[in-house]
């Protein structure tokens, strides 16, 4: 019986970070051989980070990374480590992944499927190594193989699938497999979305049980670059049974997820399974062999914990308070602010934003406890001796009401509850003043008074713009980071004002549906997420209807009056942008999937939205920086591109009237 102590490791990596890459590594496999690993997978692309970008292309930057990579060399003692960094090999450059085994490179791997699709732009900075063929580098003095190779570690043979490598139809693992490897490791940079683990669940337990091998996946951590957050998924899965699940999700630099692995049984397994058919007379991938001794270690009882909240029936809601909360954390970290301001306007987007903030310290102060959150957030000096949640909300997170004489007192009571039970600093400004002096002012300057039945927009706009210079001022005061508080509803009609509610440095919820959005806050107002608790005040805010309060209150104005009812905008837009729908068949489907609303009133109202999405694209061209969190987002810098300017569907929205 041959017994591996293997590691999985997930990192919270920064691009171009190197002192803190290195560090991080370093200190994982450090812990990772105090728990007894030998055998330990690290992220892909772990040495750089994942998200740099065009930086790649930089010679300076593929210098350092093999400068990290040797740096790293002597922490390896008598562990086989596997780390992912940028290789330029005969004017091209590529994505690979370099084992180490005992303080000797053995030699790199590189990724076979690029990522392009999405929010992954590879193929820009990357080449496919779509080969067998295997070639040599030359570092240092030394030359090393490279290509798609196996290593054989004291008799313990090992392969590798990159990330996408593996998520392909036409994926390394059946060739890897055909040359009878004991374990394939896949270092990952597989972005958060909702409901993907169960999806990277299935693929390694599958990959271990149609293979015949032992199968480790190690994603990376946290807001790497700014808009993606990583969950820090990490799976050890051994002929078709899953050993062990690392948490996710968590706020540490690293997480380290360990399993026994019997090399033997898989080998017995692989024996049995009529599928496998080993290459023969030498056709197998090249093979690269070193005298590693992997120590005899005694059977241990494996059990996997995933934690609770994984299986709760409110899975989503968890993700998205855990993802988001990351996100802020460590956006908030690696961009040295000190703080956050936020617009509180007593609705639900307002509302939301200030609540994850509160969620990102309750759930890093629960994790990593008093010390370790404020020596991760040590240029905030204000945060010292700090040991509870309420004063370091009151610290972080500035609250800012706006009144005009169109802001209703619910709203007003709401924001000022919803603060004070966070423990938020609370301002209240008085700004109409300031609107009545630029509606006199244009006024003045174009003879005559602007009124309600002629300039409604203009006169709406100007109260959300005449808001941003008091927050941005704040900002600047406390150098804290200003939050917009735009959903994604919003974002594809453009009911927002550019420079108003917009306005901001990060739009943590920007790529959320604004009927998620709701039933999240009554999710949070009656349970909320599990060891941190519920909001019952958000009752307040939960029970009003959603309103921009910039009409006089007498007209009653309301989001979906405005607009249309929320759960149809949402159907619309993603029958629309996600499926790419054209109106006839938007409007045919609509019908069906909405028999209670006449059909008139359904053709308004697809037409609404096809021709303010065409003409609201330069709004989402501008917005800031938003979390990817699931595969339907408008972001146009990550994942969905539209012309600023087109023909808005008119054509189509004619053949569409033409089935009434």
């Amino acid at each position: 019986m041959q017994l591996i102590h293997v590691a999985a490791v997930a990192l919270n990596q920064t691009p171009l970070d190197w002192a803190g890459n290195t560090t991080n590594i370093i200190n994982a496999i450090t812990a990772a051989r105090e728990q007894g690993a030998t055998l330990v997978a690290l992220p892909e692309l772990c040495l750089t980070g994942y998200g740099c970008e065009d930086a790649f292309f930089s010679i300076d930057v593929q210098k350092r990374a093999l400068l990290a990579l040797f740096e790293v060399l002597p922490h390896t003692e008598q562990v086989v480590v596997s780390i992912g960094l940028p290789l330029l090999h005969n004017g091209a450059l590529y994505n690979c992944v370099c084992l180490i085994a005992d303080q000797k490179v053995l030699g790199f791997v590189a990724k076979n499927r690029l990522a392009g699709d999405g929010i992954h732009y590879e193929p820009r900075w990357f080449k496919a190594w779509d080969s067998q063929q295997v070639s040599e580098i030359e570092i240092q003095g030394r030359n090393y193989p490279i290509g798609n190779l196996i290593f054989n570690c004291g008799g313990v043979r090992i392969g590798f699938e990159i990330c996408e490598d593996a998520w392909a139809a036409d994926r390394p693992g059946r060739e890897l497999a055909m040359a009878g490897v004991d374990l394939i490791l896949n270092p990952s940079a597989s972005h958060f979305a909702f409901g993907k683990q169960d999806i990277r669940r299935r693929l390694v337990l599958e990959s271990a049980r149609a293979y015949g091998v032992t199968y480790l996946y190690a994603n990376l951590l946290g807001n790497e670059a700014g808009r993606i957050i990583y969950d820090g998924a990490t799976l050890i899965a051994s002929s078709g049974n899953l050993l062990v699940e690392g948490q996710r999700l968590l706020f540490s630099d690293y997480v380290v997820t360990t399993s026994v692995v019997d090399v033997d049984l898989t080998r017995i397994k692989r024996t049995q399974l009529m599928s496998f058919q080993p290459h023969q007379q030498n056709k197998t991938l090249a093979t690269v062999k070193t005298a590693f001794t992997f120590p005899d270690i005694e059977p241990r009882s494996i059990k996997n914990r995933v934690a609770p909240w994984e299986t709760d029936k409110s899975v989503k809601e968890e993700e998205f308070t855990r993802a988001v909360a990351l996100g802020l954390y460590d956006y908030l970290r690696k961009s040295r602010s000190k703080g956050f301001v936020v617009s509180l306007s007593g609705g639900a987007d307002s509302a939301a934003v200030v609540v994850l903030v509160w969620s990102l310290v309750q759930f890093g102060l629960a994790e990593l406890g008093p010390q370790r959150f404020q020596s991760r957030l040590s240029h905030i000096k204000e945060l010292d001796h700090l040991n509870s949640a309420e004063p370091v909300v009151q610290k972080l997170l500035t609250c800012v009401y706006q009144a005009t004489e169109n802001s209703s007192e619910a709203t007003e009571r709401a924001a000022s509850a919803l603060a004070a039970s966070l423990g938020a600093e609370f301002l209240k400004l008085d700004v109409d003043p300031i609107v009545q002096s630029y509606v006199g002012f244009v006024s003045n300057a174009i003879g005559r008074d602007l009124n309600w039945e002629d300039d409604d927009v203009a006169l709406q706009n100007i109260q959300a713009r005449v808001r941003a210079p008091g927050v941005w001022l704040l900002a600047n005061l406390r150098d804290a980071l200003l939050l917009a508080t735009s959903n994604r509803s919003e974002a594809a009609v453009g009911y927002t004002t550019m420079d108003g509610d917009t306005c901001g440095g990060l739009s943590p919820i920007a790529g959320i549906d604004k009927a998620f959005l709701r039933k999240w806050l009554d999710w949070m107002c009656h349970a909320g997420p599990m060891g941190v608790g519920s909001l019952s005040t958000l009752e307040l805010v939960n029970r009003q209807e959603p309103t921009a309060e910039l009409r006089p209150q007498q007209a009653g104005q309301t989001d979906e009056s405005d607009l249309m009812p929320y759960e149809l905008l949402d159907w619309i837009e993603r029958a629309a942008i996600r499926d790419k729908k054209g109106p006839v068949d938007l409007f045919r489907m609509a019908r069906a999937e909405f028999p209670d609303y006449q059909p008139a009133e359904l053709a308004d109202w697809v037409a609404r939205f096809f021709r303010l999405w065409s003409r609201n694209q330069w709004k989402r061209e501008r917005y800031a920086p938003s979390f990817h969190l699931d595969d339907e987002n408008l972001d146009p810098k990550t994942w969905c591109r539209f012309p600023i300017l087109s023909g808005g569907f008119e054509q189509e929205l004619l053949e569409m009237n033409d089935l009434l």
